[in-house]
């Protein structure tokens, strides 16, 4: 018997959005956890005590953005949408059933202009972070840290060359101090001759960069296996108990993963009160700087194990010379001295330069073997910082250094993996470093609330 149903939506009921909502919906789970009263405490500055038109609640403000990182819905428009119709947002955002949306460009106006350039997402992510810790989420006993390709909102066909200054980070100026202290104390010591002045290098260069006019704080990213293009770079720290992202950061596409990462060691150690015992990271953070200062703050660094090595055109390796610490200078295999000669800055490195005398190597019989074609003597050249390299290098292979290589590979990519599906990581709609930042911040809350619904909720 066929069954024909009629127009039922026409009857009137006594209900209440309450009842519309299941007990154990995640909203409802989330809202139990959470306390969302700090919004107020953290944008009270920004409006008018007295004057001016009643305003969009806050709380409604960041929780309407953050239903879109929740469940993937990257417009402002759609989630307005998508508000409308759904009873379980209206709940969470406190409207009732006949009560209007707040606009989607009114929402977007706030983000835009009233919390611009004041870092009010940052803060939040942080109080969210904190009940985190409170809740016994956050161990801090180790932190894994890799980064990620964000699309930036740009054409690739409208991408020019210019000359621009280079610009100095703050992994140079850090290894500017170490090599002005080395050489200071090479110097004293009568180790090497001053530095002539005409040979200082100079503050600033002017380097050739693409740039898109779209969106010029967006880098070109050129790297194997990545899509070639405008993007940005989210750099994200998480906690190896339970996944919790503990820190993100975020740079052009072509910025080095290695050099953002100090810095941001130290602001989780000095700003958020992390108080980390180990580190683990990609091999692209394994720069010999990064092993010295993780070394003085006596943090253990676990990266991917070193592949490969120097490269030698000739029989006899550095491990044929013996090093004379007292003295200072090597012996070669046919037991001519090598002595130190300059201090000479690489990209990323500071090195000694060891030299034998010219007269030695053209005179001795095993010179085919020790000195290539092109050299006229032997040359070593020893990083600085090698002796915090061995320190930081001499678990690689142990059991442990495996574990904490597989944790890495399943907190840091499965939670890439996870935010580029289900929470707006894959791309940007919107322009700029700060819009960046902010939405890869939104992105890792959202992560963070749901990892504390299921461990908590």
């Amino acid at each position: 018997m066929m069954t024909r149903t009629e127009n039922k939506q026409i009857k009137f009921h006594m209900i209440t959005i309450e009842n519309l909502v299941p007990e154990n919906h995640f909203l409802r789970r989330l809202n139990r956890l959470v306390d969302f009263s700090f919004i107020y405490e953290e944008t009270q500055d920004y409006y008018c005590k007295k004057n001016g038109r009643p305003s969009i609640d806050p709380v409604v403000l960041i929780k309407y953005l953050l239903i879109g990182f929740l469940y993937g819905i990257a417009s402002e428009r759609r989630i307005e949408q998508e508000i409308q119709v759904n009873m379980a947002y209206r709940w969470f955002l406190g409207l009732d059933l006949d009560e209007r949306v707040p606009d989607h460009s009114t929402i977007s106006q706030n983000r835009r202009r009233r919390f611009r350039g004041e870092n009010v997402i940052r803060r939040l992510f942080e109080q969210v972070l904190e009940q985190c810790m409170e809740m016994g989420l956050v161990k801090e006993e180790l932190i894994l840290t890799d980064s990620t390709h964000v699309k930036a909102n740009a054409s690739f066909k409208r991408n020019i060359q210019i000359l621009a200054e280079h610009e100095t980070t703050d992994y140079m100026e850090r290894l500017d101090i170490y090599e002005a202290r080395e050489r200071e104390r090479l110097e004293t010591c009568g180790a090497i001759k001053p530095q002539r002045n005409g040979r200082l290098k100079e503050e600033k260069s002017q380097v050739q960069r693409i740039i898109s006019p779209t969106d010029p704080d967006a880098g070109m990213m050129k790297r194997p296996g990545k899509p070639v293009g405008m993007h940005y770079l989210s750099h994200q720290s998480v906690d190896a108990a339970y996944g919790i992202v503990v820190d993100v950061a975020v740079t052009p596409g072509n910025v080095n993963d290695s050099e953002p990462y100090l810095e941001r060691i130290e602001y989780m150690c000095s700003h958020l009160g992390l108080k980390m015992k180990a580190v683990s990271a990609d091999s692209a953070y394994s720069a010999s700087l990064i092993c010295q200062r993780l070394n003085e703050m006596g943090i253990r660094l676990y990266t991917p194990k070193a592949t490969g090595g120097a490269t030698y055109k000739v029989e006899f390796k550095r491990e044929n010379f013996k090093y004379q610490k007292e003295k200072d200078y090597f012996i070669c295999p046919a037991g001519k001295k090598l002595t130190l000669r300059s201090l000479e800055r690489e990209h990323y490195n500071i090195c000694r330069i060891y030299r034998a005398d010219r007269k030695d190597c053209q005179m001795c019989p095993m010179l085919s073997q020790c000195v290539s074609a092109s050299q006229r003597s032997r040359t070593i050249r020893v990083n600085i910082f090698e002796e915090a390299v061995k320190i930081q290098r001499e678990r690689d292979g142990s059991p442990l250094h495996r574990q904490i290589l597989k944790e890495r590979q399943i907190w840091c990519e499965g939670s890439f993996a996870t935010q580029k599906a289900h929470h707006n990581l894959s791309g940007l709609f919107r322009r700029g470093i700060e819009a960046a930042e902010e939405h890869c911040l939104l992105s890792a809350m959202a992560l963070n609330l749901k990892r504390m619904v299921k461990c908590l909720g």
